[in-house]
């Protein structure tokens, strides 16, 4: 029986993408590693951000929607992401670095049992810096070129914060089709992970009644969860299927092969293959640095962007 490795990468929605990249490149000091296009509307940017090559785990991405509202926080959501970073003393010079910035934080905490620095980018997407001296993302790669010193950088996703309805049916489906470990629970909480002890797996549900969220800028879209190759994938859709879900069915994203679904709660899951990766139409020195589009988008260049404004 195949296992989820973790976290591939997580979707947001942006209203303005040159703000959005001063806030992750410049602040969170993160690598831009793909300027590209949302395949299904290329009137709209698709930006990633992460490790030196936006390895697998280490990945946030956002669409930017320049006419989008804002955010009606409710259940029903994905409402928080962590992001591993490894230290106390990380915490602390990044209390300062935000700060320095004025970036809303609430200072020096605990969330999920662990040292946090809780955060929100200017869009009001809710972030945890979670020191964590004994994980390691397993590809990330140290970005020499960032404004933060190597140690005290973002080594990748965390745990990641899901309220909904029914906790029972989302416990359900990740325990049950996928593999993963309730390591605690409580009446209204549960934290769940698909490597034991591993933080980079790991998600968070919180049980909350009320009106479901309405997405707009500074939301999440969806939760991208790892696979290592197109055989694990195509067994996932089967089991996907097996259990009722409705599948996208596999879709070729160039840089992965991924499908979607949506638990019975409604939210949005993606499950992605590691490769091909970012490097399939760029070089390690200058990823990020252009508009790349897959070979299938190549031939539509000039009028997607057109349709598009330049980020510096």
């Amino acid at each position: 029986m195949y296992t989820i490795p973790g976290h591939h990468h997580i979707s947001m929605i942006t209203k303005n993408a040159q703000q959005n990249n001063r806030f992750y490149r410049d602040i969170l000091g993160l690598r831009r590693v793909k300027i590209t296009v949302n395949q299904d509307d290329t009137s709209m940017y698709h930006l990633f951000y992460g490790d030196k090559t936006g390895s697998p785990g280490t990945e946030l991405s956002f669409f930017e929607i320049p006419l989008v509202g804002r955010t009606h926080r409710g259940t029903n959501s994905i409402t928080k992401i962590g992001l591993i970073v490894p230290s106390m003393e990380s915490l602390h010079y990044w209390v300062k670095r935000f700060d320095e910035f004025g970036v809303k934080h609430e200072g020096i905490a605990t969330y999920s049992n662990r040292p946090a620095l809780l955060f929100e980018d200017e869009e009001g997407l809710r972030m945890a810096l979670l020191a964590a001296p004994n994980t390691k993302v397993q590809y990330w790669e140290t970005h020499e070129k960032s404004s933060v010193p190597v140690e005290h950088q973002i080594q990748g996703m965390g745990t990641v914060e899901i309220t909904v309805k029914n906790m029972g049916k989302l416990i359900r489906t990740l325990t049950e089709i996928f593999g993963y470990k309730v390591s605690a629970q409580t009446e209204s909480t549960a934290l769940l992970q698909s490597i034991h002890d591993e933080m980079f797996g790991e998600i968070y549900i919180v049980e909350q009644d009320g009106p479901s969220e309405k997405p707009g800028r500074g939301s999440i879209h969806h939760l991208a969860i790892r696979v290592k190759n197109d055989e694990e994938l195509a067994y996932w859709d089967e089991q996907v299927k097996m259990r009722g879900f409705v599948s996208s069915g596999i879709v070729d994203r160039f840089y992965f092969k991924s499908l979607y679904f949506r638990e019975s709660n409604g939210i949005l899951f993606e499950i992605a293959t590691d490769g091909p990766g970012f490097l399939r139409d760029g070089h390690i020195d200058s990823l990020g640095e252009q508009l790349d589009l897959p070979d299938f988008l190549e031939p539509k260049r000039v009028e997607i962007t057109a349709k598009l404004k330049p980020i510096i």
